[in-house]
């Protein structure tokens, strides 16, 4: 087996950490229990099997298991994660000391076949011991979503590659190939969730159907399994096998029996059929209904006579021309192993977060309030916090939240957010005012403090760029990029290597932005996507910008149409305004829009002050002001679902005033008749965006950073505060690190305070 728990162990292990799976005992002839620990060679975790002797009461072996997980762990010292995928394995680890319990509940385990009678009492044990608990679909979210405050739903996600290799024609495994066709697989678990009675009437229906069945026959007699000549149980398979048992089939069956065993299931077999480019037919499971029942391709049926006649359909399709698998692809399109468990990642992360608040808040406690220095001030803040983007907001909160510090936050428009701001328009759809933010990050540590204030959305930002007559090719250029341009068949990633290089032209010296551009694919590809768009967004050649400016969008010589590659990339669920609203709900924080920092600079009380505005701004642009671009924003709402094919077309063409167009419903995934969409049109004037990455305007921001270093009173933070073009994720990490200088400072202060108390006191 290789699925929910092996995918995301191998990823925990992948991601630097220790990974132990404890397995169920097996019984052995020692007398002496006795645990076999063995390293997995694909994935780094380490799996332990108890090896107990034959005999021993439920209580023996609870204790025997204690035993041989405590020796276990005395080898492996450090934080703990405790991850149950079953209550019954609390009884002989609950007295470990855990930084984090994870109970991931993939099935409503009481209502299986054989359950223990203890299991109901040891998983409400579970919950009261849980930090987080993640349940394996919705159905069983909603069911469970009373009894734990910090609950989420994660069905079970793909390994798209792996299963799309049935599409290509693997070779056919040798118990299939004397099968006639057409063919209907299964494969899993043979147990009492299927519907033998379902399984023996399609066979009788179709007798010239070959029904293959792959999987092990488990809690139910094999000789209760109906027999007909056209039916084959191959037994079980692993996963590396799936891919060609699945490609050898014409239509994917899921016959579940409808009980209280299926009532709350997910199957990852329907994402996995559906990547290897199988239609399904399926017997009516809530998830399975719930999140494929509007794909053509996914077939529901509640009978049997249903059932056959949705067979039928289902292989009328995959007889057809296949364009259904765009729709297919589409709705997989944001289901991936990597980003199920950087989500969960982040929701353990956040655990840690409150912990280091509450223990934070505890600390805070036992200091004595600060003493407002100048009598007759109105508001005494410890810290007034100059504009409510992410770098006032994460700072405002931790220090509020970590130091119990009185801060006012306080930005000039009359919203928060900084430019991450979104509303819904007068349609509902939910739109960025300043163009679109798509989050992503490398960095666990902001993911996991930003998911304490949000649920995510997995989201994948994909560009086209509108190139010769009209051609959307994916940008950044990769393979299919070359292909569709010039009418080739780049087949391997050394193929498109070789192009490029045949196409590149030598610089000597890579200094400015149409170096590194022509360096690495030549003048052609640099004409038609980066000379013109790159014009019209700075208002300069690009023989005239640093070479950061395009050095920041890669070339790629595979087919990954992605235009990040962050290991996160997801969208507030519920919006960054909503995230941001949730971020200032302190009652330590007090916000303040619609003023500006002279507004308030004279009349507040504050003991330190943190600006993220423009640093010029700050000191009267002593020296001239540092030089930004700026944009100017045409939202329309249209009257029909969609507008283009994904969240953003760039226009590459100095002809066309905007530099793109972008959707906000690939972004969100709303629902709703109409769209929104943005044109964006860069600007001289106007708000401050985009650092221009000249060396003489770096040469002028030194000169600002001179007097800022001689301000130590005031802290600058931010994208304007240190004029450089950062993404959310690298502002919100210079905000935390920010907060932890302030924080080792405070400490230092407090530190010398009291020695100088106890040195008065002697």
């Amino acid at each position: 087996m290789f699925q929910r728990p092996q995918h995301l162990m191998t990823r925990f292990a992948q991601d630097g950490r220790r990974a132990i799976f404890w397995e169920e005992p097996v019984t052995g002839i020692d007398p002496v229990p006795a645990l076999d620990v063995r390293p997995c060679p694909q994935s780094g975790v380490l799996v332990a099997t108890p090896v107990l002797p034959d005999g021993l009461s439920g209580a023996e072996r609870e204790a025997a298991q204690r035993r041989l997980l405590d020796n276990l762990l005395a080898a492996h010292p450090g934080d703990l994660i405790r991850w149950y995928y079953t209550p019954m394995m609390l009884g002989f680890s609950g007295h470990l000391d855990a930084a984090c319990t994870v109970y991931d509940c993939m099935d409503e385990l009481a209502n299986f076949k054989f359950a223990p009678p203890e299991l109901a009492g040891r998983e409400r044990d579970l919950f009261a011991a849980a930090d987080v608990v993640f349940t394996g679909g919705h159905s069983l979210y909603e069911a469970k979503r009373d009894r734990h405050p910090n609950i989420h739903p994660f069905p079970s996600s793909v390994d798209r590659a792996h299963f799309a290799r049935a599409r290509d024609g693997e070779a056919e495994p040798l118990d299939l190939a004397g099968l006639p066709r057409p063919r209907f697989g299964f494969y899993g678990v043979v147990d009492e969730r299927m519907d033998l009675d379902l399984l023996a009437a399609i066979a009788d229906a179709r007798p010239e159907w070959s029904l293959a069945i792959v999987g092990p026959v488990v809690k139910i007699d094999p000789a209760d399994l109906p027999r007909r000549d056209n039916l084959h149980y191959l037994g079980g398979k692993g996963y590396e096998e799936l891919p060609a048992y699945l490609g050898s089939w014409d239509v994917a069956l899921m016959p579940f029996a409808i009980n209280e065993s299926t009532r709350f299931i997910s199957p990852t077999k329907t994402p996995e059929y559906l990547a290897g480019g199988r239609p399904v037919v399926s017997t009516p499971i809530v998830d399975v209904l719930r999140h494929y029942g509007d794909l053509q391709a996914v077939k529901i049926a509640d009978t049997a006579e249903a059932f056959v006649a949705a067979c039928d359909e289902a292989l009328a399709l995959a007889r057809s021309d296949r364009l259904w698998l765009e729709e297919v692809d589409r709705a997989l399109a944001q289901l991936s192993w990597d980003e199920t468990f950087q989500r969960m990642n982040g929701l353990i992360g956040e655990v840690f977060t409150r912990r280091e608040s509450e223990a934070a808040a505890v600390l805070a406690k036992t200091i004595p309030a600060p003493v407002v220095r100048t009598a007759g001030r109105r508001r005494p803040y410890d810290y007034l916090i100059v504009g409510a983007g992410y770098a006032g907001s994460v700072l405002a909160e931790r220090l509020a939240s970590g130091l119990g510090k009185r801060v006012l936050l306080i930005d000039r428009r009359e919203h928060i957010g900084g430019n991450a701001y979104d509303e819904k328009d007068a349609a509902g759809v939910l739109m960025h005012r300043y163009g679109p933010h798509i989050f992503h990050t490398n960095s666990d540590e902001v993911a996991g403090y930003l998911s304490h204030f949000t649920r995510w959305r997995p989201y994948e930002h994909r560009v086209l760029a509108s190139v010769r007559d009209g051609l959307l090719a994916p940008m950044p250029i990769n393979r299919t990029t070359l292909n569709a341009l010039y009418g080739l068949n780049l087949a391997t990633e050394a193929d498109a290597e070789a192009f490029l290089e045949s196409r590149a032209e030598p610089v000597e010296k890579i200094r400015t932005s149409e170096d590194v551009v022509v360096s690495k694919v030549g003048r052609e590809l640099y004409e038609t996507f980066f000379r013109g768009y790159t014009r019209k967004q700075w208002a300069m050649d690009p023989s005239e910008l640093d070479k950061s400016v395009t050095a920041r969008v890669p070339t790629r010589t595979n087919t990954d149409d992605r235009y990040f590659t962050d290991k996160f990339q997801a969208m507030p669920a519920d919006g960054y305004t909503r995230m941001f609203e949730n971020m200032l709900d302190h009652p330590l924080i007090t916000v303040e829009t619609g003023v500006d920092f002279d507004d308030v600079s004279d009349e507040a009380a504050y003991d330190r002050l943190i600006y993220t505005g423009p640093i010029d701004e700050y000191f009267g642009h002593r020296y001239g002001p540092l030089p930004y671009r700026s944009l100017r924003f045409r939202h329309e709402t249209l009257e029909q679902p969609w507008f283009q094919r994904v969240g953003t077309v760039n226009y590459p063409d100095e002809s066309v005033p905007y530099t793109r167009i972008s959707e906000y419903k690939h972004m969100t995934g709303q629902v709703n008749p109409r769209t929104t969409v943005t044109y964006e049109y860069p600007a001289a004037e106007g708000d401050p965006y985009y650092p221009v990455p000249r060396p003489e305007n770096q040469a002028l921001y030194k000169r600002y950073e001179a007097l800022a270093l001689d301000a130590p009173e005031v802290t600058f933070v931010g994208r304007l505060a240190t004029y450089r073009y950062y993404n959310m994720d690298q502002v919100v990490g210079q905000a935390l690190a920010t907060y932890r200088r302030i924080a080792a400072r405070e400490g230092r202060l407090e530190g010398a305070a009291a020695r100088g108390a106890a040195a008065a006191a002697g």
